[in-house]
């Protein structure tokens, strides 16, 4: 259906692609992946005949139909649903023919007209547009409001609505979930395995890639390299083809360090030139496997506060909101240390006002808040992101937090979040999205929090700094609140959900597939710790599962002490088998250290196994406690 053929495409000086080919086939759903400024963008105009390549060949038939989801904002006075089917350009086109047809009386045009009125459903079209905006999160009386009156955010839901809208063969979205939440993203995942045309996105959603996609594009090396399955075939592909790769590269250098030894000894003596020269040209004529690299890799964690308590923040009975409304009332909860916690529910429910409330940037309208004398914490959002200085570099943010630290060690501490060099010294103010999120991260971090607030915290990061940022919440031994719509580190970072729904706060029992049950039901009651009673019962509940979550606290912290344990053994087991490891250790002069190596492995192994099977009975216990 598409075809890329040898394309050669540069831009701004930058070699994004070098004799790169590509297919997308009728019907095949695509995602490209790869770091920032591969390229990924500029494929899409140059697909969109907005770029042309430098070398190569572009193949798209001529009346193949191509739906974009534009990443422009306009502010416009049009009615939300008349916008959304403006997108449909041909049906619009028709209507003007239509309207042209019956002033001049003309029946046969008009017959002609309504032919393909009828071939493309027009007649429908209100309500399809209506169903489109339902599941991206609007609501009916949001159909006529004008366009102008929605913020950045749900303007560009108008205009995936758009696109969805419009009859394609092939359909182009860039990040479509940045704006979505939980709720829409799976309505959206839905609608895209029922489209019968062929879909190439760009996403840094890991979750929704596997759910669309059936290939992945991958740019490295201004190539683009084609996978089969979902983002985590992908990886497990990627990974077994590094690993053959470095077993090659390491073969080539034993056999290239041969021949070179050989031409080094032989090709001064006549008796051997000859036999020196085939091996000279052998050498030359050997191509040369590059050995992995490993790219753009984030090293960073987010260092333990000096003092803790417990809890950290109690709530009794408090109501947030503004002054005169209610958001969020009658809400009594506890965080301790450890905890793992995230907020579910609709747009505007009011999970952003908690938060804030908690950070303590919003006041609480009425009720009790406790807070420990050791309270720190660490607040992400996305307002918080304009707040920073612009002309300031990434240095200076964080020696105006502490003036004393050598500049040395927040250029290493910048540095595990991909800002070094010039960037690392330079004013803020051309940072991208996801530069500034990197650095606001960073700077949170940098403070030793006991309590972290983020508030969609993903929105403008890659897949790789996604990840990073989940192994070091995995890790971090604080507690974490965390809102956010990517549903991969919801996974891998929440030990519980809190439902924000209807004006009230309460635990949700079940996991995200519970959630969407839910949201099914549309308004039904969730399936709560306990059953809901009046108010009195409601305000009982939320103690008791208070104090269940205290109950379990000592096992959880239990379970991390063993976990930290267990990390410290084994990097001391892997330092011992990489000794053990070398061919030197096992010459004569080096006994004594052999023999030594040998018993601490020896020591090593049965403490990491008692830990490992201490572990597994905390975990016992824990699934136990949390089952009653």
């Amino acid at each position: 259906m598409i075809s890329l053929n040898q394309i050669s495409l540069q831009r701004g000086g930058k070699i994004l692609l070098e004799k790169a080919s590509l297919k997308l086939h009728a019907g095949q759903r695509m995602a490209v992946v790869g770091v920032n400024g591969c390229g990924k963008s500029s494929l899409f105009q140059l697909l969109l005949g907005k770029l042309e390549q430098d070398a190569g060949e572009v193949e798209i038939p001529p009346q193949l139909r191509i739906a974009h989801m534009a990443q422009e904002i306009e502010q416009v006075d049009r009615g939300a649903r008349d916008y959304v089917i403006d997108g449909f350009t041909r049906l619009r086109e028709l209507e003007a023919q239509q309207a042209s047809a019956e002033a001049r009386g003309d029946n046969d045009a008009l017959a002609h007209i309504h032919a393909e009125l009828d071939s493309f459903d027009a007649y429908n079209i209100h309500y399809r547009a209506e169903s489109i905006m339902l599941g991206l999160g609007f609501k009916p009386e949001d159909y006529e409001r004008p366009v102008a009156a929605f913020s950045g955010g749900w303007r560009i839901r108008l205009n995936l609505a758009r696109t969805l809208l419009n009859p394609s063969d092939v359909m182009l979205l860039d990040e479509p979930t940045n704006h979505l939440d939980i709720e829409a993203i799976r309505w959206l995942e839905q609608w895209l395995r029922q489209y019968p045309g062929s879909v190439l996105l760009i996403s840094h959603d890991r979750d929704f890639i596997d759910a669309v996609v059936s290939h992945i594009a991958h740019f490295e090396d201004q190539q683009i390299h084609i996978y089969s399955g979902s983002y985590s075939d992908f990886e497990r592909q990627r990974a077994e083809k590094l690993s053959q790769q470095q077993s090659l590269f390491d073969k080539q250098q034993q056999r290239r360090a041969h021949l070179q030894s050989f031409i080094d000894r032989f090709k001064a003596k006549a008796t051997k030139a000859k036999q020196a020269q085939s091996r000279i040209k052998a050498l030359e004529k050997m191509q040369l496997v590059a050995a992995v690299r490993e790219k753009s890799a984030y090293q960073f964690r987010i260092p333990e506060a000096d003092k803790t308590g417990s809890p950290l923040v109690n709530w009794f009975d408090a109501a947030v909101g503004y002054p005169g409304k209610a958001v969020v009332e009658h809400c009594t909860f506890s965080i301790l240390p450890g905890s793992r916690i995230g907020l579910l529910g609709p747009n505007g429910a009011g999970k952003s006002t908690l938060i804030k409330s908690i950070a303590g940037t919003q006041p609480v309208l009425s009720g009790e808040v406790v807070c420990s004398e050791h309270l720190r914490i660490g607040y992400f959002a996305q307002h918080q992101l304009e707040a920073l200085d612009p002309e300031a570099s990434p240095i200076l943010h964080l020696q105006r937090l502490s003036p004393q630290t050598r500049e040395q060690e927040i250029r290493d501490f910048l540095g595990g979040y991909r800002i070094h060099g010039d960037m690392a010294t330079g004013n803020i103010r051309n940072f991208s999205g996801g530069e500034k999120a990197r650095l606001a991260l960073a700077i949170i971090a940098w403070q030793k929090p006991n309590l972290l607030l983020l508030d969609e915290p993903t929105n403008h990061l890659d897949i790789e700094m996604r990840e990073a940022l989940t192994e070091a919440l995995q890790a971090f031994n604080g507690a974490v609140l965390l809102v956010s719509h990517d549903r991969y580190m919801l996974r891998h970072c929440v030990d519980e959900f809190w439902l924000v729904n209807g004006g009230s706060l309460q635990p949700f029992a079940g996991d995200l597939d519970d959630y969407y049950d839910f949201v099914q039901q549309q308004g039904n009651a969730p399936v709560p710790l306990k059953e809901n009673g009046d108010k009195g019962n409601k305000k009982q509940n939320r103690q008791e599962a208070a104090a269940r979550r205290q109950a379990l606290a000592p096992i959880q912290k239990q379970i991390k002490q063993l976990e930290q344990k267990m990390e410290k053994l084994q990097q001391c087991l892997d330092k011992v088998r990489e000794e053990l490891s070398s061919e030197d250790i096992y010459l004569p002069q080096n006994k004594d250290r052999l023999q030594t190596l040998l018993r601490e492995e020896g020591e090593l192994k049965p403490q990491l196994e008692a830990q490992e099977e201490a572990w597994m009975e905390q975990q016992m216990l824990l699934e136990e406690a949390q089952a009653q």
